[in-house]
């Protein structure tokens, strides 16, 4: 369990170093944008390189084309000579400065001026693959040659190939217009989807993740408040299931936290209380002492009995102070009869001048038990005390039948042989029994109690207390009323 101050110590001391990269000046939203950015680019990209590739391809598929339809008419022409004029509209139509095709064993060509032997670069339709098209995109965009280009076709309608020689001027401006504005286009597209993305990312993911952060900053400043505990939204997703989780866990921790701060209250209390109480006692123990000169034979037999209470009830307050500042002491245990534990209780029980609640005492008067005797004691009246209280006529729930004859029987027996065995003691009474919800934290301080205005204490401190002594406490399971076992085992090598 953990105080407000500790949690918040915790807190401060799991906070992460800045970051000195990209994240240290971009949030989450931030670098949620530039991601989306990127690799929406990655995308243009990858959709930009091929789209201009295929675009050159088919500027050059065009020309060639033309300058087919430009071969059919010179085919098709008396003795396969046009006039100078037809040259010239069949060259600008193919965008060429000369054409020649081949088939039926014969080539043509058509130019209306010398045919310069050098060329800056061939390009082969018939075999040019995306690799060579993506290298022809840089050398028509970056490279500037006085030289002309020659392109290469499949020929139709009887030519086997056809060539054309063209200026690279036209050719670059056509791709480069092209390349800008599919650039323009495309960083347009990605700017909207991008944008798109990020709104949605943004509703979807990054504000519920600003709200738990939000959230959890303010409840490590403020655990302890009902309010600052997240109400979960709508969400069936991983993000609506992290804010139900984080609601249990801030409701449980917020518990726990107010849960031990009223304890430290109350245990301030205690202490006072205590000392005071203490204080009293001491009174008490030294104006018993004027009890030895009576003769009255009741005041004899009862003087010891009152002087070794008051003993224990002054050395208790002392270790109730000390347990408030670590733990219960540990256990002095010694070989003891546990008759004469059994003999006091019924003066420990608590029971009214008027009572008429039985107290059996059964108990073999050669049975030693190996306990710590002022700790032992104390754990068996707890029990005792507890069994007196549920068959008291202010007991909620019990019986007029069982309060005729209120009994709590206390019997004692030994298991197995001497030194290995153990003592097994049970405390029952004829009472109502417990209720459920007093059986599932029965031995939990504040928890376990049955009645109205009880603290449950009484059997938690026994429980710890028969623990401290090597034993257990237990409850067993009966017809009607309550039993609890206690066992202890014999010393080691006893």
């Amino acid at each position: 369990m953990t105080s407000r101050v500790e949690f918040q110590q915790q807190v401060t001391s799991v906070e992460p170093t800045p970051s000195r990269g990209l994240g240290r000046h971009f949030g989450l939203s931030g670098r949620l944008f530039l991601l989306t950015v990127a690799f929406v680019a990655l995308i243009e990209v990858l959709i930009y390189v091929p789209t201009v590739s295929n675009y050159r391809r088919m500027w050059l598929s065009d020309r060639i084309a033309a300058a087919q339809v430009a071969a059919l008419v010179l085919d098709a022409a008396p003795d396969q000579q046009v006039s100078e004029g037809l040259s010239q509209r069949l060259l600008a139509g193919a965008g060429a400065r000369a054409i020649a095709v081949r088939g039926n064993g014969a080539r043509r060509l058509l130019s209306i001026e010398m045919v310069p032997d050098t060329v800056s670069e061939i390009i082969d339709l018939r075999e040019d693959h995306w690799i060579a098209s993506i290298r022809g995109i840089a050398r028509t965009l970056l490279a500037e040659t006085p030289h002309p280009i020659r392109v290469i076709g499949h020929g139709r309608d009887g030519f086997d190939l056809v060539e054309i020689l063209m200026d690279p001027g036209p050719f670059r401006e056509a791709v480069a217009d092209f390349a800008i504005r599919l650039a323009l286009s495309s960083l347009a597209i990605a700017a909207a989807v991008a944008g798109l993305i990020f709104l949605v990312l943004q509703r979807a993911i990054v504000r519920p993740v600003g709200r738990l952060v939000r959230n959890i900053t303010d409840f490590a400043e403020n655990p302890e408040a009902i309010d600052g505990v997240i109400v979960p939204s709508r969400r069936t997703d991983e993000i609506g299931q992290a804010e139900i989780a984080l609601a249990r866990m801030e409701t449980a921790l917020a518990g726990e936290l107010r849960e031990k701060r009223r304890l430290a209250g109350l245990g301030l209390s205690v202490s006072k209380i205590n000392h005071e109480l203490r204080n009293l006692l001491t009174t008490a123990q030294l104006l018993s002492d004027r009890l030895d000169g009576v003769t009255d034979p009741v005041v004899q037999r009862v003087a010891p009995r009152l002087v070794a209470t008051l003993d224990r009830a002054i050395r208790f307050c002392e270790e109730t102070l000390a347990y408030g500042r670590t733990s219960e002491r540990k256990p002095n245990r010694r070989t003891i009869p546990l008759a004469a534990l059994f003999s006091e209780q019924a003066d420990l029980a608590g029971r009214g001048r008027d009572s008429k609640i039985a107290i059996h005492e059964i108990c073999p008067g050669d049975l030693k038990i190996f306990v710590d005797p002022d700790q032992f004691s104390r754990a068996l009246a707890n029990i005792v005390r507890n069994a007196v209280q549920a068959l008291s006529p202010s007991a909620n729930g019990a019986e007029a039948s069982v309060r005729d004859n209120p009994a709590i029987t206390i019997e004692a027996k030994r298991v197995g042989a001497a030194g290995s065995g153990e003592t097994t003691i049970l405390v029952a009474d004829n009472g109502p029994g417990l209720p459920a919800r007093a059986r599932e934290h029965l031995f939990s301080p504040f928890k376990g109690s049955s009645r109205s205005g009880g603290t449950g204490l009484g059997l938690a401190i026994a429980f710890e207390l028969v623990e401290l002594n090597g034993g257990r406490l237990t409850l067993d399971e009966t017809a009607c009323g309550t039993c609890f076992r206690i066992t202890i085992p014999d010393a080691a090598g006893g």
